[in-house]
């Protein structure tokens, strides 16, 4: 009956990586964008796994030095570097390679993850504090990114200005 309340305790940083992880999909979902709110939370929740799982097995095997060697370490750089390559997938450049779309997207997919570690590792103050940085940026800080990009491509020009109707 022990192990069923150890399993349930580490099943709280899954559940809490699929809340958090889930919230940052479902921004991106509301935006159309390529990795939306299942993407997310798969990533977020399989990042809070892996940790569980090597946690575990650390416990498990820590006495016998012997039979089996961990590095905790190494299971992050695995976790970063699967979801750096599906990020990879998210990221393409226009035809006249004038421009590159899925950068965002893919960021967000590896800052699921980050998340998802911290909740494996019960780290939940951090994963909260970092999923609402992450809101943030993607939210208010793509809304004034846009609305920079909006205003420098004006110029300074008024609508309705043309080359003809200037002086000299």
């Amino acid at each position: 009956m022990e192990a069923f309340w150890n399993e349930l305790r580490l099943m709280q940083g899954l559940l809490a990586a699929f809340v958090l992880s889930g919230l940052i999909g479902w921004e991106r979902e509301q935006r159309n964008r390529p990795a939306g709110l299942r993407t997310h939370i798969l990533v977020g929740v399989s990042a809070a796994m892996f940790v569980v799982l090597a946690d575990t097995l650390i416990d498990r095997f820590s006495g016998d030095s012997q039979q089996v060697r961990f590095d905790l370490v190494g299971v992050l750089g695995a976790v970063v570097s699967g979801v750096s390559f599906l990020g990879a997938g998210a990221i393409f450049s226009d035809r006249r390679g004038e421009g590159t779309q899925g950068l965002t997207t893919a960021a967000g997919l590896l800052a699921t993850a980050g998340v998802g570690v911290a909740c494996g590792l019960h780290l939940y103050v951090l994963a909260t504090g970092a999923t609402l940085l992450f809101l943030f940026t993607l939210g208010w800080l793509g809304r004034l990114a846009g609305e920079m990009s909006r205003t420098e491509s004006t110029n300074g020009k008024q609508p309705g200005d043309s080359e003809k109707s200037r002086p000299g």
